[in-house]
């Protein structure tokens, strides 16, 4: 089967932003465009993913109409690029999908974004230290997430690895492992807030 990615050149510097996004909302927006300017990306894909393996999906509203709310969310922006890739190329975590994209386009520099509020489980991840080998990571602040996050084993145990994000614009052609912890503007919106209001009106 004949996979289409985005269209890319050598040297491109692109953030992987991967979630469930149930629903997207300007917290994700803001993770993208911090992201996007501190590293000096040249895109951010959001790889609205089939379901969180760490999660019951039950629920889940189908991948079709979770790409087609953050498309809604980053409007015509043309370096936020809105991908369902996981469905495609049937990969259920993200060690597999990076392992895929690297191998598919060995000459972008791809950095992998996530929230605080992921590092603070990142350990639980499936082969959650082949992914930090894989690809840089950045981590974008959240609210309430912050110390949470710095503490967690994950970040105890790339520790070593972690360079000041004031060098954030060399962070995607560094060897990796390496990492860095952005500080900013916050948004407080969740997803998990917003879901409990929408059951709430019904």
């Amino acid at each position: 089967m004949r996979i289409f990615l985005p269209p890319t050149s050598p040297g491109l510097g692109v953030g992987l932003f991967g979630g469930s996004f149930n629903p997207p909302h300007e917290g994700h927006r803001l993770v993208a465009e911090t992201a996007l300017r501190r590293l000096g990306l040249d895109q951010v894909w959001w790889i609205v993913t089939p379901g969180n393996p760490l999660k019951s999906n039950s629920e889940l509203p189908s991948q079709a109409d979770r790409i087609a709310l953050v498309r809604d969310l980053v409007g015509a922006d043309r370096r936020m690029v809105v991908t369902g890739i996981e469905a495609e190329i049937g990969t259920r975590y993200t060690e597999q999908t990076i392992r895929f994209l690297r191998s598919r386009l060995p000459q972008v520099n791809f950095v992998w974004l996530m929230g605080a509020d992921n590092l603070a489980d990142f350990h639980r991840w499936k082969n959650w230290r082949n992914i930090a080998g894989l690809v840089p990571m950045a981590i974008i602040d959240r609210p309430g997430a912050t110390l949470k996050a710095a503490s967690s084993p994950a970040a105890r145990m790339l520790a070593r690895f972690r360079i000041d994000e004031s060098d954030g614009r060399i962070l995607p052609r560094l060897a990796v492992p390496r990492w860095l912890f952005l500080h900013g503007k916050c948004s407080p919106q969740s997803s998990t807030a917003l879901r409990e209001k929408a059951q709430a009106r019904h």
